[in-house]
């Protein structure tokens, strides 16, 4: 196939995030003049993001094709697929979001949170609904996973068809509705040109187990325990959270409910119908003393030893309407995410020593089913869908490696699979696919507080500085009359070395400072000048002796009489206050 520039009547298929990752998906469909998107989700920071409370994709490309857009598709109510939407429509202009039924419920909530709930129009979607445009047909169908209304995206185009997955299992016994076994066989016989195939549990075997048997040991557990049960698990994982209510209630416990995010879901479910519950069946904080022991279930968050979460606060003793008693059962319903496991351990060792009996998932009890399909389950997806192409997706680097080698045992050609990264383009082309040459900018972003700008990723990448390497700050005093240093710079350094033994470093260094400004105020110059002088000549003298990069932060004082004389000079007014501002920083 010839595959030169990229035409006009290309469909192209990209990802903004998701790809090499677990978190912020956001695919997106180009065909000439529209652009399709499917999900738009955050990511949470690991610890050493300092000060980061979400990784939100690089939204550029679309900022300067917002003309393009037409739509964006949510599957399902996760927050690595819709906790993006805030900071997107920050900076683009979005004219429809379609999203299921439970999904559209906490959109809304999230955008009423942020004050953005005029900025879009929101319409519900389930199986049956069709999107089109000029370019897309799109179709719908069921899919499994841990939360209600969750769909697939069937996309024809006039290039051929794609399918994508979103986040799905098969559960043959499943709580909520099933998927739709026979539309995903019948889209395989009409024949699909591309897969894109949720990758998470790729490198786990066999089929996961069914979420009736996790009801059934949560329901044995409940029976058997005497004291108070404190539950802990996924917010987002609904039909958990409907489980352990309803073998609450069924064993005669009361239920008080604690963290946001489970009293968001458990309020929207009810709403919604998804939990039966009434209000008698629930208690709040105040009233939970008043009951006997056995009477009692706390469902809270903090499966993941998350230090904020109502579980943390519980263990180390700061919750403010909960102590741990001995006598209480402590249940884990989750597994930990890879990298959470030693805040999972904390947590249980702290619950432990305060005298509780803790009990977390493993092979002996069912406490957790994943949402995710294991191993045998994506090879199923592949047999019903049987595309020609296939891009395995939502997943690290392995899981994708991983997910490309079930493929290929299910029958779909080596060359016919792209591992991609977030940002590289693929094209279909006339029923053909192939990788561009083309590469879309898909940074991560990272938010400080509702900044969405991009602009505290540059503040993160200082605080990763400071805490590598300190700061420097050098303090130059000038009479900018005459062009004239005043005395020695003077440098103060924290958290950079220590300042007693490294006395000499510190001397030769504003030596070297004062040696470059003297040469460099021979001749006119300017306060930004002197600013890259001083910077340009330290640090290379601190990298030799150190081999650190300090932050470098130079301080300009211009004596008073000097400035005096600016203000009085209209025609340097302006120049001067720019100068004066810059010099501070």
């Amino acid at each position: 196939m010839d595959q030169t520039k990229i035409k006009k009547s290309d469909t192209l298929i990209f990802a903004l995030g998701g790809l090499g990752e677990v978190g912020k998906n956001m695919y997106v469909f180009e065909q000439d003049d529209e652009i399709v998107i499917i999900d738009a989700g955050v990511m949470f920071p690991e610890e050493n993001l300092l000060g980061v409370d979400y990784v939100i994709p690089d939204y550029s490309y679309l900022v300067r094709n917002q003309k393009k857009i037409k739509a964006l598709i949510i599957t399902h109510g996760h927050e690595d697929h819709i906790g993006g939407i805030p900071f997107l429509l920050q900076r683009v202009n979005i004219p429809v979001i379609y999203a299921t039924r439970f999904a559209k419920a906490l959109i809304n909530r999230k955008l009423e949170e942020r004050r953005l709930k005029n900025r879009t129009k929101i319409v519900e979607i389930d199986s049956k609904s069709k999107v089109t445009t000029k370019h897309f047909n799109v179709g719908f169908f069921n899919v499994i996973h841990s939360i209600p209304d969750s769909l697939g995206v069937l996309l024809n185009t006039s290039n051929g068809r794609i399918v994508s997955t979103g986040d799905f299992k098969f559960d043959l016994t499943p709580v909520g509705a099933s998927s739709d076994y026979q539309i995903m066989s019948y889209m395989g016989e009409i024949g699909i040109d591309l897969l894109l195939s949720d990758s998470t549990n790729a490198q786990v075997a066999g089929f996961s187990i069914s979420e009736k048997d996790v009801a059934k040991s949560i329901m044995d557990i409940f029976r058997k325990t005497e004291g108070r049960i404190i539950i802990a698990t996924f917010a987002s994982n609904m039909y958990r959270v409907s489980q352990i209510i309803d073998a609450a209630i069924a064993s005669d416990r009361k239920v008080a409910v604690f963290g946001r995010s489970m009293e968001n879901v458990v309020t929207i479910a009810r709403k919604l119908g998804h939990i039966s519950a009434k209000d008698k069946h629930f208690v709040n904080a105040n009233e939970l003393n008043r009951l006997p022991a056995s009477k009692v279930c706390i469902l809270c968050t903090g499966s993941q030893g998350e230090p904020l979460a109502a579980l943390s606060r519980i263990a180390n003793g700061t919750h403010r309407q909960i102590r741990i008693m001995p006598g209480d059962t402590v249940i884990f319903s989750s597994s930990p995410i890879p990298g959470n496991a030693k805040s999972v351990s904390n947590v249980v060792n702290q619950l432990t020593r305060a005298g509780a009996n803790v009990l977390t998932n493993s092979p002996l009890n069912s406490l957790h089913t994943t949402g995710h399909a294991s191993r045998e389950e994506q090879k199923l997806m592949l047999q019903l869908i049987q595309p020609k192409y296939f891009m395995p997706m939502h997943g690290e680097y392995k899981m994708l490696k991983t997910h490309e080698r079930t493929a290929i045992e299910t029958g779909v050609p080596k060359e016919n699979i792209f591992i991609c990264a977030n940002g590289d383009v693929v094209v279909l082309r006339d029923h053909e696919v192939f990788m561009s040459d083309i590469r879309i900018p898909a940074d991560d972003i990272y938010v400080d507080g509702n900044d969405s700008s991009g602009l505290s990723t540059a503040v993160i990448k200082d605080r990763k500085i400071l805490a590598d390497n300190g700061l420097v700050s050098v303090v130059v005093t000038i009479d900018s009359r005459y062009n004239k240093i005043l005395c020695k710079p003077s440098i103060v350094s924290r958290g950079f070395v220590f300042i007693k033994e490294n006395q000499t470093l510190l001397k030769e260094a504003e030596q070297v400072v004062y040696e470059a400004l003297k040469k460099k105020m021979a001749q006119k110059t300017t306060f930004g000048e002197i600013k890259n002088t001083i910077r340009s000549s330290l640090e290379p003298f601190l990298f030799k002796h150190t081999q650190r990069n300090p932050l470098v932060i130079p301080v300009i004082l211009n004596q008073r009489a000097a400035m005096q004389s600016y203000q009085k000079e209209p025609s340097h007014k302006g120049h001067h206050a720019k100068n004066a501002k810059a010099s501070e920083s």
